[in-house]
């Protein structure tokens, strides 16, 4: 049985979750004995609705998603919850929801609605102490003690650093359980984040976005508990696609194709087909 992410968390184990955003992704991941997944709101927008994350995705969009993920892996799942979907009485059903579908640990961001991806411009925030009242209603909407609340800031952008820890520390103080300074732009904003903010925390890796790439060793040593990596499966998946349609278009043939590929019966047996026809011979009396 896989250790929950509080027990991850409370043994010291640090966490590193790829993100994943539809079934394929989460099952390939769920194989390959990571200690948690990450569900990635930017994903499921473009993998389900073909739109930016840009506050299109709503709770309804997100909460089935996350739900079907949970159902259909065995590592901890930890979900992206935008800003809680509106006010607080949004955030205690995004809570309740989530956790009902399976969710360990729900991220909540401090952004004004519609929000952003945090590697893109133009995020505002709201004001401290409304993320405090979030953090609360949040802390307060939840069935078990299990299921962690994840508070991010994406204050570093526009208001500066100090302004990023000053929150995190407030959000810390508020009870959040885990905190998530989004878009530290150096190698030792990360260190200082690790110093400064006294409770377990979360960074996030996003080759060619506002953050550099630090190696988790030097993460641990900072002081960081979790890391995501939100984009290292959507990025490839796409790159892999369109390589291989490029090769189909072009030669009118997926001979001679130099994009990795399964075979089919690898895909039955990641889809399940095995259970299928176990139940037909027995039920069906099928050969």
């Amino acid at each position: 049985m896989p250790k929950k992410i509080k027990q991850l968390l409370n043994s010291a184990e640090l966490i590193v979750a790829p993100g994943v955003f539809e079934m394929f992704s989460a099952r390939i991941a769920d194989r390959m004995g990571f200690n948690a997944l990450y569900m990635t709101g930017y994903g499921v927008s473009a993998s389900h609705l073909g739109q930016p994350d840009a506050g299109l995705v709503t709770y309804t969009d997100m909460v089935s998603r996350a739900q079907t993920i949970a159902r259909g892996v065995t590592a901890p799942l930890i979900a992206d919850a935008d800003t809680g979907f509106g006010g607080l009485i949004n955030v205690r059903q995004t809570v309740r929801g989530y956790e009902a579908a399976g969710v360990q640990a729900i991220q909540i961001e401090d952004q004004e609605m519609p929000k952003k991806c945090g590697h893109t411009p133009n995020r505002r925030v709201i004001p401290t102490e409304d993320m405090v009242q979030k953090i609360e209603v949040a802390l307060g909407a939840r069935r078990s003690d299990d299921t962690l609340i994840i508070a991010r800031t994406d204050s570093r952008t526009a208001l500066g650093l100090d302004e990023a820890i000053r929150r995190a520390k407030a959000y810390a103080k508020a009870g959040a359980d885990i905190i998530f300074v989004e878009a530290p732009e150096t190698e030792e904003e990360f260190r200082r984040i690790g110093g400064e903010v006294d409770a377990w925390l979360l960074a996030n890796m996003v080759p060619s976005g506002k953050s550099p790439v630090v190696s988790k060793d030097r993460l641990r040593d900072f002081g960081f508990n979790v890391i995501i990596y939100p984009s290292v499966g959507m990025n490839a998946a796409c790159a892999a696609l369109r390589d291989a349609y490029a090769h189909l278009q072009a030669h009118g043939s997926t001979e001679g194709s130099c994009v990795p590929s399964i075979s089919m019966a690898e895909m039955h047996e990641l889809v399940g087909f095995e259970d299928v026809w176990e139940f037909e011979r027995k039920y069906a009396r099928l050969p």
